[in-house]
C-alpha cells in the first residue's frame, strides 16, 4: 500500500480530534485511572484546543495515511511554540501517534523523517521530543533511530506527576 504524508489543516480539525484521542487512549489507558485519562483528553483535545494549536504559525501537524487510511499524525513545534525551550537550533516532536492496527509497518520512521526535513527547512540542527519513561517501545525506537536522553520533565496526568525522558537527535552528524 502506498503511504502518503500529508499536511493537516484546521478543516480536519475534527478528524484531528477522534485520532488523537484514540491513539492516546490505547497507548496510556492501561497505565491511568479512566478519570486522569478522561480529564486529560477533554483539555488536550477538544476542538478549540486544537483549533489553535493548529492555526499557530510556529506548530505544524501532518496525517500520515496507509492507502486511504489515517493511520497516524505528526506534530511539531518550533521557537516559542515548543513546550519547552531548548534552544533556538531545536524542532520539538511534540506528538508522534501511530493507530494500533498500523504499528510495525514503518509509518513511524516516515513520520520522523517528515520531521527532520522540516527541521531542516527551518534550519534547525536538533530535533527532540519527551517519552514517558515506563513507554518502552517508544524508548526503543527512539534509540534505534539515534536519539540519546538529554533530559527529563514532568508531566501530569490529572494529579499523577509521571516522568517524560526528553530525548534529543543531532542533525549534523547524519
Amino acid at each position: 500500500m502506498a503511504v502518503e504524508v500529508k499536511k493537516c489543516t484546521v478543516e480536519e480539525v475534527q478528524k484531528l480530534r477522534g485520532i488523537s484521542i484514540e491513539t492516546f487512549r490505547d497507548t496510556f489507558q492501561d497505565q491511568n485511572t479512566e478519570e486522569d485519562l478522561y480529564n486529560y483528553l477533554e483539555k488536550a483535545y477538544n476542538t478549540e484546543q486544537l483549533t489553535s494549536e493548529l492555526l499557530n504559525q510556529q506548530s505544524e501537524f501532518y496525517f500520515v495515511f496507509n492507502g486511504n487510511d489515517l493511520a497516524g499524525y505528526l506534530k511539531i513545534n518550533i521557537n516559542e511554540a515548543q513546550s519547552e525551550t531548548n534552544g533556538e537550533d531545536a524542532l520539538e516532536i511534540e506528538r508522534i501517534y501511530v493507530l494500533p492496527q498500523f504499528k510495525g509497518k514503518g509509518l513511524g520512521k516516515i513520520l520522523i523523517q517528515q520531521a527532520v526535513e522540516r527541521a531542516q527547512f527551518h534550519q534547525k540542527t536538533n530535533i527532540w521530543l519527551g517519552v514517558w519513561e515506563h513507554n518502552q517501545a517508544a524508548l526503543a525506537f527512539y534509540k534505534k533511530l539515534g536519539f540519546v536522553q538529554t533530559g527529563a520533565h514532568s508531566f501530569f496526568m490529572g494529579k499523577d506527576e509521571q516522568t517524560d525522558l526528553i530525548l534529543t537527535k543531532n542533525l549534523t552528524k547524519e
